[in-house]
């Protein structure tokens, strides 16, 4: 997952941003089906020009709220050091002036002709317009989301942005290192305002999620200052660059172990403590529709996260075909390879346990666990001729998730490389537990993650021209996870799934996607309970009870985002099929990945009428792959 898709460069204050201030992942335009210049029939150039200083003017208001955007954008000028120092510190205030602006912009919008737009700038226009409406139409739920939990919150992503992410070029950047680190108490403080602000109009957070950010925030500060990641961390990344000065390295240790106490410990304890005091209420842990008008908010919230307007009942009836249809073929495969008594899903616990499928569970089995996903890695991006026109834009590298994230962050993620070039894309891995990366199901993973997935999409899409910024830094999650989805079944077309060990992976995988569908819509719509829930998807995919509640508690503090995967897959092989009946012979699937991936993120229906644009323009040329 991108991280699955939010850019977790940052710590965001609400857990689904349309067009956010923290929004950060995606897109790339070459050779599309949509010019790149924007000079086209309609097109005029005073209109372009007005769109984008308008498109311009957009990012930079939204920039302005957030020294910590403004840090990254204006990183490597004079400006920087008036934001180097700062932090993002959510309020009340805040968010309503986020939604002030949007409505702003959306009107401003709206006064330009359509009809004067033509190629990439009517496309920007249009995908502009789809993301600012959505928000303003979603304005009623601004409130309704969960900004802390046990999953993506300050208390655990704010510490790797500060070690992962904050530049240290100079002893400069340690002392703006620590003038962050001083701001600690400012974002939790602001942390537990728009919390308690949620809580006061009946939005409360499960009780597990509670519970667990409690936890996970004591857990942080407990122990010694001194072996605090945001200590150790930062300490280990000067020393491996050398870029401190001899003097400024000397007592470095104790000089931030001294700020980690005195005003990052209080900041947690401030945030359990207040935590603590919310489990008084009695907090259940069911889904959206026990929310004031909870049911057209999850309505909502799948409109964004699938960019369709496919309702909850269509959505659950999907999941359950597709789970019938999958687990079907997994039980050809399992009873190919001698596994035929009991239901698919225990035929795969069963699988889970075998020490062939296994390393061992110590240091030197989790290195081996990164060293093969390297090396799947590296043998398929050297397998995309005839696939692809291009490859990945950027080099990669597999991580290990570090070890104060490992309890609650996902079992894989990637994280996109800096514009600057100064950081690769890096593939996460989360090796808490061997038991989570069975042999048979690590391409699939891998594949999902990197390349043809994520890596490969991102770094296009980074590398596009002639388009306005927000187009390379857009979250859709429909359009993002459900070309991953799509790239995984790709891999097996390419050739990389020949083992059907491995193909049951590769199934398993989109099983679990399946199941999302079922158990979201099931949660939040149909109102089951967590329990069900649970035991629906553990008796169907086999996966671990501890993989089993994860996925189910993140599905349940952040709705709708886990059916953006299957609803975009399908949409995607709906598009390929549509363009390989209509253009037989002319389609190179080449150029279909060129038209999904080199016009960046966009909604669903937005890219369906790019296929039918490059589709018809293909069938009166007799020949495809080129601009508009």
């Amino acid at each position: 997952m991108l991280t699955d898709l939010a850019d977790r460069t940052m710590p965001m204050p609400r857990i689904f941003i349309v067009l956010s201030l923290f929004a950060a992942m995606i897109m790339a335009v070459a050779c599309s089906p949509v010019s790149q210049t924007g000079e086209g029939e309609g097109g005029g150039r005073e209109s372009r020009v007005a769109l984008n200083a308008f498109f311009e003017r957009v990012e930079s208001e939204r920039r302005a709220l957030s020294p910590q955007a403004m840090a990254a954008h204006t990183l490597g000028t004079a400006e920087e050091e008036r934001y180097l120092g700062r932090l993002d510190v959510p309020s009340v205030d805040k968010t309503q002036r986020e939604l002030a602006l949007a409505r702003q912009h959306l009107e401003t919008l709206r006064d330009f002709d359509r009809d004067s737009l033509d190629g990439q700038d009517a496309l920007s226009r249009d995908i502009m317009a789809w993301q600012l409406e959505h928000q303003v139409e979603g304005a009623s739920f601004v409130w309704h989301d969960y900004p802390v939990n046990q999953l993506m919150s300050f208390h655990n992503m704010l510490p790797g942005y500060m070690t992962g992410q904050h530049p240290l070029r100079n002893d400069a950047d340690v002392d703006f290192y620590i003038e962050r680190l001083k701001r600690f108490p400012d974002v939790f403080a602001g942390a537990v305002e728009v919390v308690q602000h949620r809580v006061e109009r009946g939005i409360v957070p499960p009780r597990f999620a509670i519970e667990k950010t409690m936890r996970d925030a004591r857990a942080f500060v407990d122990g010694a200052a001194e072996d605090n990641p945001l200590v150790t961390e930062i300490v280990a990344r000067a020393d491996r660059s050398g870029a401190l000065s001899a003097e400024r390295r000397e007592g470095l240790e104790a000089e931030l172990a001294a700020v980690v106490r005195e005003q990052v410990v209080p900041a947690y304890h401030h945030l359990a403590d207040y935590l603590e005091g919310l489990l008084a209420l009695e907090p259940t842990n069911d889904g959206v529709w026990r929310l004031p008008d909870g049911d057209a908010y999850y309505r909502w919230l799948l409109e964004g996260h699938t960019t369709t307007d496919l309702g909850p009942e269509v959505i659950h009836q999907l999941g359950l075909d597709e789970v019938d249809r999958i687990s079907a073929r997994m039980d050809e495969l399992l009873c190919g390879q001698g596994y035929c008594e009991g239901t698919v899903g225990e035929r795969m616990v069963a699988l889970n346990g075998e020490a062939r499928f296994l390393f061992e569970d110590s240091d030197a089995g989790r290195g081996r666990i990164l060293a093969a996903y390297r090396e799947i890695v590296a043998e398929i991006e050297d397998g995309l001729d005839g696939w692809f026109h291009q490859g990945p834009a950027a080099p990669i590298e597999v991580r290990r998730v570090p070890a104060y994230r490992e309890a609650t962050a996902f079992g894989a993620y990637y994280m996109r490389p800096s514009v600057d070039g100064s950081r690769p894309g890096q593939f996460f891995v989360n090796l808490r537990s061997v038991d989570e990366h069975p042999r048979y199901a690590m391409r699939t993973l891998a594949y999902h993650e990197s390349i043809p997935g994520h890596h490969l999409q991102i770094t296009r899409m980074q590398a596009m021209e002639n388009v306005p910024d927000f187009r390379r830094s857009l979250s859709l999650h429909a359009h993002a996870e459900g070309w991953a989805l799509y790239a995984e079944g790709l891999a097996a077309e390419m050739g990389f799934h020949d083992d059907p060990f491995s193909d049951l992976g590769r199934l398993r995988a989109e099983l679990f996607r399946a199941v999302r569908l079922v158990v979201d819509t099931g949660m939040h719509h149909h109102r089951w309970s967590r329990e069900r829930a649970i035991g629906y998807m553990h008796s169907v995919t086999g996966m671990p009870m501890t993989d089993v509640v994860a996925e189910i508690e993140r599905y349940l503090v952040i709705p709708g985002q886990a059916c953006s995967f299957k609803i975009g897959m399908l949409r995607i092989q709906a598009m390929r099929q549509r363009a390989a009946e209509a253009l037989g012979d002319d389609f190179d699937i080449r150029d279909f990945h060129r038209v999904i991936l080199d016009n960046g993120a966009m909604p669903l229906a937005l890219l369906d009428r790019v296929v039918d644009d490059w589709i018809e323009r293909t069938t009166k040329r007799g020949a495809s792959g080129t601009a508009l």
